[in-house]
């Protein structure tokens, strides 16, 4: 039975999640347990960091969907967006009526409750600046609970739960489940909201932009008139529905480097591979110097969202100036996974063409100087189709050399509507840009271990396992390289 309501679980009972793996998912098992419940779940393909979090708590993750998965009888069961009504799981679920809820449900009434609920919001940067504003939140003293769609290296950890009054959380605008289709921060009580940016993206739930425009309409219209609203200045999907919002301190940010004027903007000073240092402004008022070990313009972006909004609250600048110079940043978001024979090799979630196109700006003029190689497996629902066919071509222009795999199972899309990685390579070496196609991730391992060189940069973008390349790549770089002289 669907709970419309739902009671406190008492400790010692046992709480089952379907789709255990997904980032908020894993967050929500390690809160409950950390409650002192029992906790289970299922997936069908674990991996990391989520895996490795979940093992690390000990909790028991069942291999694939499967009815007898249910045969310990769990008090409750939780399920996630990625299960569908005719998942053999949920059918065993509804045949033996047992309670279930929603992941977002559960976060609202258990978790946040009458909590001051921070959510960041938008399309691109949602789980950097989530764990930058927890660690802020952190700094201060104020004890908060957190659940983020990524493990924050500061916690080691993508969740907390609250001993302050404050929750912070990633405001996804995925749907919730599928008895549940409303986009997950409808659940989340959104007093104090940064909002980053509105694309089209989740093609597989958003029929086109107007659709997910509709979705951050419902966000804006529910952050009470005494919350906070801090929105990105120049972006004008979110201007359009500033005037759906009621809350009464509404304030943007941007870079003064745009004709756009924002409430607080922020100058950058000096970047280079030990991070970024800016200046950020409430209007012509300088609020001080910040330094950040982030790269890139978007992740000043993100740091000035938090220092806006930590200014809106009152909260002490040079607390959150420490806390901001103190950031170790976020698993997945440009990482340094190794450096094999002086080799960098970097691991990024970004998959949304923007968030490519960003990510690859932002490495190349990091390592500026040094040969950068961008590989990138479309895997998301939206980058297997083609919509963003054009859009990638853009992303992917400023590369230095392109790698990109086939899509990542692209046999469950029409062939006429999936994304070609051919076709994007053509267009790019048509463009005078050097680029391959690969048929996935052993033949890229196989290519860059033959032509990467000491001090060359190799990005992965992928926001899923990428059939192991990562490891793989490590491996395969630290073998010896053995020069054929020719008699």
């Amino acid at each position: 039975m669907v709970l419309s309501h739902l009671e406190k679980l008492r400790p010692g009972q046992r709480v089952h999640l379907m789709g255990i793996c997904g980032t908020a998912m894993a967050s929500l098992a390690g809160l409950l347990k950390d409650k002192g419940l029992i906790v289970t779940g299922s997936d069908q393909n674990p991996y990391p960091p989520m895996s490795t979090q979940l093992e690390q708590l000990g909790i028991e993750v069942m291999r694939g969907y499967r009815p007898e998965n249910l045969s310990a009888k769990p008090d409750l069961v939780i399920v996630g967006n990625v299960i569908s009504k005719s998942n053999p799981e949920a059918i065993e679920l509804l045949k033996q009526d047992l309670p279930y809820t929603s992941l977002p449900k559960a976060l609202g009434e258990w978790i946040i409750e009458d909590r001051e609920s921070l959510v960041v919001s938008g399309t691109h940067g949602k789980t950097t600046t989530t764990s930058l504003l927890a660690w802020v939140a952190e700094g201060l003293g104020l004890e908060p609970g957190f659940l983020i769609g990524g493990i924050p290296k500061n916690f080691s950890k993508s969740f907390q739960n609250p001993k302050g009054t404050h929750f912070i959380i990633e405001g996804d605008e995925y749907d919730t489940a599928f008895f549940d289709k409303v986009p997950k921060f409808t659940h989340y009580k959104p007093k104090h909201v940064i909002l980053t940016s509105i694309e089209f993206d989740h093609a597989d739930i958003y029929a086109d932009l107007a659709a997910v425009k509709a979705a951050f309409r419902r966000l804006v219209e529910l952050i009470p008139a005494h919350g906070t609203l801090l929105y990105n200045a120049n972006d004008p999907s979110i201007l359009e529905l500033l005037q759906y919002a009621q809350v009464q301190r509404k304030k943007s940010y941007g870079s003064r480097e745009w004709s756009v004027k924002s409430d607080y903007s922020f100058q950058v000073l000096k970047n280079n591979e030990e991070g970024s240092w800016f200046s950020v402004f409430r209007a012509t008022q300088s609020l001080g110097e910040f330094f950040t070990p982030m790269n890139g313009n978007y992740n000043m972006m993100n740091a000035t969202a938090v220092i806006g909004l930590a200014d809106q609250l009152g909260w002490s600048m040079d607390s959150v100036r420490a806390s901001l110079a103190s950031f170790q940043g976020v698993r997945r978001r440009q990482e340094i996974i190794g450096e094999p024979r002086g080799i960098t090799v970097i691991e990024d979630f970004a998959h949304h063409p923007t968030a490519v196109r960003e990510t690859i700006q932002a490495i190349q003029k990091k390592y500026a100087g040094r040969k950068v190689f961008s590989v990138f497996e479309p895997r998301s629902a939206t980058s297997r189709r083609r919509i963003f066919q054009k859009d990638y071509l853009e992303a992917f222009r400023e590369s230095q050399e392109t790698l990109i795999a086939e899509a990542y199972d692209a046999t469950k899309i029409e062939s006429a509507d999936r994304f070609s990685a051919q076709e994007l390579v053509t267009e790019l070496v048509l463009a005078g840009k050097d680029a391959q196609s690969f048929s996935g991730a052993d033949a890229i391992v196989a290519y860059l271990g033959k032509v990467a060189k000491p001090q060359d940069v190799i990005l992965i973008m992928s926001n899923g396992g990428f059939d192991g390349i990562y490891q793989k790549l490590l491996h395969r770089l630290q073998e010896p390289v053995i020069e054929v002289l020719s008699s």
